[in-house]
């Protein structure tokens, strides 16, 4: 089944667009790509081809495109689209220009391509393994800074779900928040709520973290948009979801805590509707794409 477009739009431009300035002058310096100056002499014309090694999810080829910009390289002809399904050997794309220029480009085309397309494609993993279940898999800010909004774009190109972006875009109400109010007196659940509700704009997520089932009846008391069961295991997630259903039917249940693919099918069996994997960024491996150049020989 085809993928939504997982769009890449202004925000992922903007992003990426800060990430190639700043790869660029990591990797140039001021005094440029010293070794195919030396080597390559002027003008020599090229191409070069983006090839998977192994199987996996496209993501990052706007990014290239960008980067192509930036170096002036015209000959861009992608083969594929993000959030194409990948085989071992599958062309990409193709590049063609100066052939010192492409070579000076390759290192940091690769490093976004590479990471982007390893975090779609343990992202297809684990949507694949909740498939046939109501849960839909989300990501966390469990991110590397400054890449958040591109990770989270790779999470979309492999069919996950994007949480909230930053602290700023909705409320999730954690563990910490909840014991520092449990120690100045109260209810530390309703307590919380109702601040939360009175200081952001209608409209606004608004979720809630607990780890007890007697936690979980006192948040669906008070209703908010989401509750957030950490570290409860399959057997307990089908009594919350049985609670949520009977008092609640409302509200979103969410499940976390140590979501692996070898676990989050039990827990997406339990009837959840959503499982946050911090995973899906901060353990993604590189998928293996290579860069295979040709040039014109006068």
């Amino acid at each position: 089944m085809p993928r939504p477009d997982p769009g890449f739009d202004a925000a992922e431009r903007a992003n990426a667009r800060e990430l190639i300035r700043m790869a660029i002058v990591e990797d140039l310096g001021d005094r440029g790509d010293v070794t195919t100056r030396s080597v390559i002499p002027a003008g020599a014309r090229g191409s070069a081809r983006l090839v998977a090694r192994a199987p996996g999810i496209l993501a990052g080829l706007p990014i290239v495109a960008m980067l192509l910009d930036e170096f002036h390289v015209p000959g861009w002809r992608p083969l594929k689209a993000d959030g194409n399904e990948l085989n071992a050997g599958d062309p990409v794309a193709e590049i063609e220009g100066d052939f010192g220029t492409i070579l000076s480009l390759e290192r940091t085309a690769l490093d976004f391509l590479q990471r982007l397309c390893g975090i779609a494609t343990l992202t297809a993993r684990f949507v694949a393994a909740v498939k046939g279940t109501r849960a839909k898999v989300l990501d966390t800010r469990k991110t590397t800074p400054g890449w958040r909004i591109l990770e989270k774009y790779a999470v979309r190109c492999g069919g996950g779900t994007n949480h909230r972006i930053g602290l700023y875009d909705a409320v999730l109400i954690k563990d910490n928040h909840l014991a520092w109010l449990a120690a100045t007196g109260g209810d530390a659940i309703p307590r919380a709520l109702a601040a939360a509700r009175a200081a952001v704009p209608e409209g606004t997520t608004v979720e809630v973290e607990v780890d007890t089932l007697e936690q979980l009846d006192v948040a669906l008391a008070h209703r908010p948009d989401v509750v957030l069961v950490d570290n409860l295991g399959p057997d307990a997630l089908v009594e919350a979801v049985r609670r949520r259903d009977a008092n609640a039917p409302g509200v979103l249940l969410e499940s976390s805590g140590g979501i692996t693919l070898e676990t989050i099918a039990a827990r997406a069996r339990a009837g959840v509707d959503r499982i946050s994997v911090g995973a899906l960024t901060h353990s993604a491996v590189a998928l293996d794409v290579a860069f295979d150049a040709v040039f014109d020989l006068p």
